[in-house]
């Protein structure tokens, strides 16, 4: 979350020729409700099978761009499915900047508190904390990881364009 792939996934489709796809608004437009509302009125785990199903449609596409949720790849099966398909790609950035991007979101359900409120930003900045460092080790896994913080949007599509090429994608 915040680490800028739904501002880089259509710029990056776009300077290679692909289609683009996130699988969060996919998700969305299948059940007609915000992935917020799918979390409070449905529940995670079944959200993470509407991923998954979702994931299973992506996989068969070719030349696109994909934009996951940040909780997507943290499931072994998914991991290894999109890898096997595909380059994956892990933006990172730091908890602070995270924050920063995402201090105004109120439609992130795993960024409230128990009863659903919205968190002070210093609620927020260990939440945002805490969820990174126990994806960290699964982030760590992708074939090509780019720092996307105090970088123009542009530099890092090139930069991005540059790393996919070194991977042997064309």
């Amino acid at each position: 979350m915040g680490s800028g792939k739904s501002t880089l996934g259509p710029i990056l489709a776009n300077t290679l020729g692909y289609g683009f796809v996130d699988v969060d608004r996919m998700i969305e437009e299948r059940v007609g409700k915000s992935i917020g509302e799918v979390f409070q009125e449905l529940g995670e785990k079944e959200f993470r099978q509407m991923e998954r199903d979702a994931l299973l449609k992506v996989i068969g596409m070719e030349e696109m761009v994909v934009s996951l949720g940040g909780g997507a790849i943290t499931n072994e099966e998914n991991f290894q499915l999109l890898h096997a398909r595909g380059i994956i790609v892990y933006l990172r950035v730091s908890p602070e900047e995270a924050t920063r991007r995402m201090r105004h979101k109120a439609n992130r359900p795993l960024l409230k508190g128990a009863d659903g409120e919205i968190l002070d930003e210093n609620a927020l900045r260990e939440k945002i904390t805490d969820l990174m460092r126990r994806r960290e080790e699964f982030y760590a896994r992708a074939d090509v990881i780019i720092q996307t913080e105090h970088q123009r949007i542009g530099s890092t599509v090139d930069d991005l364009v540059r790393r996919l090429r070194a991977q042997g994608f064309s």
